[in-house]
């Protein structure tokens, strides 16, 4: 389940040294978009368990590649975690710069358990529309369950 939100990008267009007001940003926009992706799973399924998550953001034309990572790695794991009731591992993530329309594939691992092979995967969002130069594309994927007949298993 991916939830997404589109928001302006406060420095686009111009450098900013301190990028604290894209990190604060960040965590308030977690804690909506894990408890949408959330409810939505449990919508889809009542009985599904979150097993693994990802994150990513495409940050339009006119912004940097820094202004995605402000936004989603430092205050933007621990909303998801609250919003899904734990996770251990780290959320693996994605982080472009494009035109309104790119497709971003976010990377999805176990969230207890970053060796857990069921669980690697992707998924894919793409918005027509979105970003614009100015804007941000910010998501966050929720899994219930590995892949389809997963069966690949660590070397011994």
């Amino acid at each position: 389940m991916v939830a997404a939100a589109v928001i302006a990008n406060p420095c686009a267009g111009r450098y900013v040294e301190d990028l604290a007001e894209l990190q604060t940003m960040g965590a308030e926009i977690a804690g909506i978009l894990g408890q949408r992706a959330a409810a939505a799973l449990a919508a889809a399924d009542p009985h599904a368990k979150v097993t693994a998550y990802g994150k990513g953001a495409i940050v339009g034309l006119d912004g940097e590649l820094e202004h995605a990572a402000a936004l989603i790695h430092p205050t933007f794991g621990a909303p998801v975690r609250a919003a899904i009731g734990g996770g251990a591992s780290i959320i693996p993530s994605t982080k472009i710069i494009a035109a309104a329309g790119t497709p971003l594939a976010m990377p999805i691992t176990n969230k207890d358990d970053i060796w857990s092979f069921d669980e690697m995967d992707a998924a894919v969002i793409a918005v027509p529309d979105a970003p614009r130069p100015d804007e941000i594309l910010v998501c966050v994927v929720l899994a219930a369950g590995g892949r389809p007949g997963a069966r690949t298993r660590k070397a011994s």
